[in-house]
């Protein structure tokens, strides 16, 4: 009562709310993945409350696969995680009803976007990972008796549906033991590895590996503790490629045999560097997309770790993508920055040729604007980058009106992004700032640390 008694009265509100609804208005687009014979891309045609799910054969026409605004009347059921069989021929998808992080998972046969089987009741933080096209593995915690909104939930397991049979039926793959916040399992694109990763806060996590190729295989201890974070981006055969920040703090990739997978047995593949590493694969190449600065530069390597390329960008902004499946023939890569909206290049990693693939036609013109990025001294001397975003030909005064964002928290980097709600600010005169403080991941997990606690 108190807010909209004072916001109903500003004399320009119906003005802003006129200008955002026109800027807003143009179609959206996520970054395309390959899922047996179809190419899938999310879109939303402006206004939507939601993105809704479009397929196409190459060279066919795109047709509606999955309309989230259709789920519930009111629009408030929204779409969760999506995972594909590897062949493409099922899916299963979580909703969330009102916002819930309770979810139900439902199954459907892909091509001709049947039902099939039970809907998977009271999941909650979880993936969907396909075991051929038997049945997938998901997480959840045993539901509160009380309320689930407020009852604590912090032993968390990883699951086995079989397709076909009843949920009260699935076993507990992992996590029945011991108490853990947080469990989730995913499996290498050969399906010959299960593996998990369990931990008991936001960062640091323990990594386990299953052969399933082997019946009566027990998990093996990758990291066996929560200090470090460690995920497995790929394997050629026994040989597994590890993204990790144990004792790297920027991120390396190592290479180690599944059978002693230990750290004491890890190569360095992609060594750490000054600079964060975030790593993907596509095509049967290796990404390394570093943050320097808080911006992107990208380096692509051949299965050997040798440096095949630095790839072009569009610009100095955030890039986003580089991923696939080791036989796609080309991969896709999203680009964007303050003044700059996510634009979507297809890029062939054999001739390292890229391509526009989808600009948005957006109602701004961002060669009207400057982005800069400057570096400021914290008090106790620390050099920080900060990004000032302004209208070109704008005096820097210092008594502009000025938008400070910072976030500092969870080792989440703040890499530029373009947002409406900033553009609508710009095109007033506004300045918009993001100083990168420390408790993001930007600098890696020392500039994590140094923003915990004192």
């Amino acid at each position: 009562t108190v807010t909209f008694g004072y916001i109903e009265k500003i004399p320009y509100r119906e003005q802003i709310k006129t200008r955002l609804t026109q800027i807003w208005n143009y179609e959206k687009f996520s970054m395309p993945s390959r899922e047996g014979e179809y190419i899938y891309f999310a879109k939303n045609d402006g206004l939507q409350n939601q993105f809704a799910y479009y397929r196409q054969k190459e060279g066919g026409e795109p047709e509606l696969f999955l309309d989230p605004n259709t789920f519930s009347a009111d629009g408030t059921t929204s779409l969760g995680e999506m995972g594909f069989t590897k062949d493409g021929s099922l899916l299963a998808y979580s909703i969330s009803e009102g916002g819930s992080d309770w979810r139900k998972v439902i199954t459907m046969n892909a091509i001709t976007k049947e039902i099939v089987g039970d809907t998977l009741m009271d999941l909650k933080f979880t993936g969907i990972a396909w075991q051929g096209n038997d049945g997938f593995y998901y997480s959840t915690y045993e539901k509160p008796k009380g309320s689930e909104l407020s009852e604590m939930t912090d032993h968390h397991k990883l699951f086995f549906h079989k397709l076909g049979t009843k949920q009260s039926e699935d076993k507990v793959v992992f996590g029945g033991d011991i108490k853990r916040r947080y469990v989730g399992g995913y499996l290498t694109e050969d399906l010959k590895y299960l593996v998990v990763s369990a931990s008991i806060s936001t960062t640091g996590n323990e990594l386990y590996i299953k052969d399933l190729t082997k019946k009566g295989a027990d998990f093996k201890v990758v990291v066996g503790n929560f200090e470090s974070d460690n995920y497995i981006i790929d394997n050629e055969d026994t040989k597994l490629y590890i993204a990790t920040n144990l004792n790297a703090p920027n991120w390396k990739v190592v290479t180690v045999d599944a059978e002693k997978p230990g750290a004491e047995n890890w190569i360095d593949f992609i060594p750490e560097t000054e600079n964060v590493l975030q790593p993907s694969t596509g095509a049967g190449y290796f990404f390394a997309n570093y943050l320097v600065d808080a911006i992107s530069k990208v380096k692509q390597y051949d299965k050997s770790g040798k440096l095949v390329r630095d790839i072009s960008l569009p610009g100095i902004g955030s890039a986003g993508g580089f991923s696939g499946k080791k036989d796609d023939k080309e991969i896709y890569y999203a680009f964007t920055n303050y003044i700059t909206p996510p634009s979507i290049y297809k890029f062939d990693p054999k001739s390292g040729e890229a391509g526009l693939y989808k600009k948005p036609v957006v109602d701004f013109n961002s060669d009207e604007y400057k982005s800069e990025q400057v570096f400021y001294n914290s008090k106790d001397g620390t050099k920080v980058p900060m990004i000032i975003t302004y209208k070109k030909n704008t005096l820097l005064t210092g008594k502009n009106p000025t938008l400070l964002y910072g976030y500092g928290g969870f080792s989440i980097p703040l890499t530029p992004y373009f947002s409406i709600d900033n553009a609508w600010w710009l095109e007033n005169g506004g300045i918009y700032a993001v100083p990168n403080i420390r408790g993001g991941g930007e600098y890696g997990e020392k500039w994590h640390l140094a923003g915990t606690r004192m």
